[in-house]
């Protein structure tokens, strides 16, 4: 692994790394987990993003927020690239706006990491891999003002496509109820330990619950109860795959007095129970690593 493909100064960190046998384990364990983290990969790499597989067709972008658990499976036979920064290095625009650290990429109500690249755009992007590659090659003074700027090349031209591709209906929607959207997935991700209800995000946004659940209906969307509960759901995942608490402190830390009530919620959303969830999981974790 380079090492010297790494940018650090005053908090700010953002490192680089070209995909192979060594900086795939690297990055299969647990030492870029805290970082926002960027991959590109060709045809024919498969990786799995908080439970769910993706196999690349062609060229794609993932992005990955530092919450969220990234295992590469397989790798294709063309060269992919990874990189990943912290929240200092990048994240100096307002939350909610469309491209910052919390933007559409990377916090979206379809929960899809994906961005696969039209063919006239993967020159574009892997020529912004190349030259942040270069970067690392001669730095200069103004090294981290030319990193951060290509990344922010990045980041917009992948949210556009992205746009393009998951959005459907809602693009022609008028900018005001897109924001609306955006703000919903937002608090959802801010409050969803605490705050289980539609009526308790109607009340936030300043809406009838009704008006809430109308306005996704209208564009045939996924229920904002679903939203909720979904992302509840993926963080109980988590924790159960990853971390040492019982089912009873998942559910505490989720907002459920009630151990039971949550365990018939889980079981209810995901087909198995909290405990047998984690017995499997765990034990596919150990066949893969045989």
């Amino acid at each position: 692994m380079n090492l010297n493909n790494v940018f650090e100064s005053n908090y700010k960190k953002l490192g680089f790394l070209v995909l192979n046998q060594e900086t795939v384990e690297a990055i299969n364990s647990d030492e870029y987990k805290a970082y926002i983290k960027v991959l590109y990969l060709p045809e024919d790499y498969q990786v799995t993003i908080d439970f769910k597989q993706y196999q690349t067709k062609s060229p794609s972008l993932f992005f990955i927020n530092s919450n969220q658990y990234l295992q590469i499976n397989k790798e294709g036979k063309k060269q992919g690239y990874f990189m990943y920064y912290n929240r200092d290095f990048y994240c100096v625009q307002i939350h909610d706006a469309e491209v910052a650290c919390d933007g559409l990429l990377f916090n979206n109500i379809f929960e899809m990491p994906m961005t696969t690249l039209p063919d006239q755009e993967v020159l574009f992007i892997e020529g912004i891999f190349n030259q942040i590659q270069e970067e690392f090659v001669s730095p200069d003074s103004s090294q981290e003002e030319m990193i951060r700027t290509y990344l922010k090349q990045l980041i917009i031209k992948a949210t556009r496509i992205w746009k393009i591709q998951q959005l459907g209906v809602l693009n022609e929607e008028p900018s005001k109820e897109m924001d609306f959207f955006r703000d919903f997935s937002r608090l959802v991700e801010i409050h969803f330990r605490t705050k289980h209800t539609v009526a308790d995000y109607a009340d936030i946004l300043g809406v009838a619950p009704k008006t809430l659940s109308n306005k996704f209906n209208r564009l045939e969307l996924t229920q904002p109860n679903d939203i909720i509960k979904d992302r509840i759901i993926l963080e109980a995942k988590r924790l159960l795959g990853y971390s040492s608490l019982s089912v009873k402190e998942i559910a505490y830390q989720l907002g459920y007095e009630d151990p039971a009530y949550f365990n018939r919620l889980f079981t209810n959303k995901v087909g198995d129970t909290p405990s047998n969830f984690k017995k499997k999981y765990l034990q596919g974790k150990n066949v893969q690593l045989e």
